[in-house]
């Protein structure tokens, strides 16, 4: 992305959305969001890889999802800009019918996503915020790709950290969602051994577009309420969850029948 950039951008603040970007090595981003990225990199080294393995873990639980589960439908809630293997190539290289509506709510993200997907017909974009659960529900259903009497993936895929308490609206959409749907969700989470660390990034984003809130695994664990938490084994390898596991946790849920 040009250092010029189009009318209403503020590329003087930090952005959540341009920092996972740069830390995935994408163009998409500006001198404050490098800049908080390797301000974070100093008390995380491992920030990037942790970036690229959970982008790498939703590239296995979408495919996992349509190949397995039989899943058609894609709800990915906090997208952020399209890069890389995105949750609709990840699905259509399984089923080029399967529909994805990609949700942020940030309206510069929004209007990038949708030149990019303009001439995809399974695919769209819309502007909807977490925090308001019944109106993005009404704006994904706005779309006409999902059909809510069918299974569907809902995806909070490192969002939920960037929220201060986002538990009753997550537990809305959830209790949505019929059964045989699947939840997949990414978090950072808390380490008592790196406080001092976690506090140096908190610095980080209170200066950014939000300000962060690590969680400890149990806390990340019920988002999914009654969801039955599928073994990490179709998603992820021992090892290279062991590896994500300083900085985040990351599981995919299914909701009984």
């Amino acid at each position: 992305m040009s250092e010029r950039a189009p009318a209403g951008i503020d590329v003087h603040t930090p952005n959540v959305a341009r920092i996972y970007d740069y830390m995935l090595g994408g163009k998409d981003n500006f001198a404050a969001d490098r800049e908080a990225a390797e301000q974070i990199l100093k008390s995380f080294p491992e920030s990037r890889e942790g970036v690229q393995l959970n982008r790498e873990f939703l590239g296995n639980a979408v495919r996992y999802l349509a190949d397995e589960a039989g899943i058609r439908q894609f709800i990915d809630v906090g997208a952020g800009l399209p890069t890389q293997r995105n949750v609709h190539e990840v699905a259509h290289s399984v089923d080029k019918t399967a529909r994805t509506v990609y949700v942020d709510n940030d309206p510069i993200v929004c209007v990038h996503g949708r030149a990019l997907l303009a001439n995809t017909p399974t695919v769209a974009m819309v502007e909807a915020d977490l925090r308001d659960p019944d109106t993005l529900w009404a704006k994904v259903a706005d779309t006409t790709l999902i059909d809510f009497e069918e299974p569907v993936a809902l995806l909070m895929v490192a969002v939920l950290h960037f929220l201060e308490d986002p538990y009753d609206d997550v537990a809305r959409l959830r209790d949505k969602l019929p059964p045989g749907s699947h939840m997949v969700i990414t978090h950072m989470s808390m380490q008592e051994k790196r406080s001092s660390d976690t506090d140096s990034v908190r610095e980080v984003y209170s200066r950014a577009s939000s300000g962060v809130y690590p969680r400890t695994v149990s806390d990340i664990r019920r988002f999914f309420g009654p969801y039955d938490v599928l073994t990490p084994d179709h998603f992820i390898s021992p090892h290279i969850l062991s590896r994500f596991a300083p900085l985040g946790w990351a599981a995919v849920a299914k909701r009984p029948a």
